[in-house]
C-alpha cells in the first residue's frame, strides 16, 4: 500500500511538470522576453567565464604582492588595453589588407582554382583518386554553390550581428570585473547549499573545478598562440599567400576541439592549391609538423596530467556537443566533462569505493 501511494505520488508530480510545460507552451509569448534576453547575455557570458579562468590566476599573484584585487583588475584592463592598440597599430593593418585583397581577389581565385583542377584532371592524376563518373570540377562548384549559399543566408542577420557585438563589448568587461572582484563569491554558495559534514569535500570539488578550468582555458591559449607562431613562420618560408590572415583564422579555429583542425586546413590548402599544387602539399607539410610540435612538445609541457582525456572520448564529447547544441556545445563540452569528472570522482569516492572495495 505504502509503494503504491508513493507511485501515485510520483504520477501526480510527472503529470502537474507535464501540465506547466504544456500551459507555457500556450502562453510562450510571456517567455519571449526572457528568451530574448537569455539570447543576448549568452556570448558575453562566455567570454566573461573564459576571461575569467584566464585571468584569475593573475589576479590572484597580484593580490599576493599586497596590490588591492579592484586596482589589480584595473592594471591588467589597462595592459590589455595597450596590448589591443599595439595590435590594431602593428597587425592590424596588414590583416586588413590581406582581408580586402582575398575579397577582392575571390572571382580571379576561384578561376584559378577551376584551371588548377582542369589541369590535374586532363593529366589524369585524379583518376586513381577519383571514380571515372565524377568530375572533380563539377563537384567543387556544387561545394562551391552551397558555400555562397550558406553565407547568403546569414547575411541578413549580420545587422543584428553588430549589434550583438556592440552589446558584447559594453556588458563584457563589466561581468569579468565582477567575477574576478567577487572571485569564489559562487563557490562559497555551492558549499553552503551542500550538507554542513560534506563542506569540507564541496570545498575540494569547487576548487579542483576552478584549478582544472583555470589550467585548460591558460594552457588551451598557450598552445594556440604557439602554433599560431609556428604556422605563421612556416607559411613564409614556403611563400604562402595571406600568411598572416590565414594563421589568423587556423589560431581562432583550433579554439573548437579536434575538428578546429581539420576545418582551418581547408582554406590554407585551397589557397596553397590555387597558387600551385607543391605550395598545398608544403601547406599540409607546415600544417602536419606544427600540429605534431603542438601536441607532442608543447601541450605534454603546458598541460602535464591534469588534461587527462583520451583523444576518442574528446571526438566523442564533440560529436555528442554538436549534436545537442551546435558550435556552442562544442566549445562547452569539454569544460563540462571535466567538471562532471571531477564531481563523479568525489561522490564515488565517498559513497561506493569502500562499498565497491568490500564487495
Amino acid at each position: 500500500m505504502v509503494r503504491l501511494n508513493h507511485f501515485i505520488k510520483i504520477c501526480i508530480a510527472v503529470f502537474m511538470v507535464l501540465a506547466i510545460v504544456y500551459v507555457g507552451s500556450l502562453v510562450d509569448f510571456v517567455f519571449r522576453p526572457i528568451l530574448s534576453l537569455v539570447t543576448i547575455i549568452t556570448v558575453p557570458l562566455m567570454l566573461s567565464v573564459f576571461f575569467y579562468y584566464l585571468l584569475l590566476p593573475l589576479v590572484n599573484w597580484m593580490e599576493k604582492k599586497k596590490i588591492n584585487r579592484g586596482i589589480a583588475i584595473l592594471l591588467i584592463y589597462l595592459a590589455i588595453a595597450i596590448l589591443l592598440a599595439a595590435l590594431f597599430i602593428g597587425v592590424w593593418p596588414s590583416l586588413r589588407t590581406q582581408l580586402l585583397n582575398l575579397l577582392h581577389n575571390a572571382p580571379d581565385l576561384f578561376n584559378a582554382l577551376n584551371e588548377q583542377l582542369k589541369e590535374l584532371e586532363q593529366s589524369g592524376f585524379l583518376a586513381d583518386f577519383v571514380p571515372a563518373d565524377v568530375s572533380p570540377l563539377t563537384e567543387l562548384t556544387n561545394y562551391l554553390n552551397k558555400g555562397f549559399t550558406f553565407l547568403t543566408s546569414y547575411v541578413t542577420g549580420f545587422v543584428s550581428v553588430i549589434s550583438n557585438i556592440a552589446v558584447v563589448l559594453f556588458i563584457f568587461p563589466v561581468i569579468l570585473f565582477y567575477m574576478l572582484k567577487e572571485s569564489g563569491g559562487f563557490g562559497k554558495m555551492l558549499v553552503r547549499m551542500a550538507p554542513r559534514r560534506f563542506h569540507g569535500d564541496a570545498t575540494e570539488v569547487v576548487t579542483d573545478i576552478n584549478q582544472s578550468l583555470s589550467h585548460f582555458i591558460v594552457g588551451r591559449v598557450l598552445i594556440n598562440l604557439a602554433l599560431g607562431v609556428l604556422m605563421y613562420i612556416g607559411f613564409l618560408i614556403i611563400g604562402l599567400p595571406y600568411a598572416l590572415l590565414l594563421t589568423v583564422v587556423a589560431v581562432i579555429m583550433n579554439f573548437i576541439p579536434f575538428i578546429g583542425a581539420i576545418l582551418s586546413a581547408v582554406p590554407i590548402v585551397i589557397i596553397g592549391f590555387i597558387e600551385s599544387p607543391s605550395i598545398a602539399i608544403w601547406s599540409l607539410v607546415v600544417i602536419f609538423a606544427a600540429q605534431q610540435i603542438q601536441d607532442n612538445l608543447i601541450a605534454p609541457y603546458v598541460f602535464g596530467k591534469q588534461l587527462d582525456i583520451h583523444p576518442v572520448t574528446t571526438i566523442v564529447l564533440v560529436l555528442v556537443g554538436g549534436d545537442l547544441a551546435g558550435i556552442i556545445g562544442i566549445l562547452l563540452i569539454i569544460p563540462i566533462y571535466m567538471i562532471i569528472k571531477i564531481i563523479v570522482r568525489k561522490v564515488y569516492g565517498l559513497f561506493f569505493k569502500q562499498k565497491w572495495e568490500e564487495a
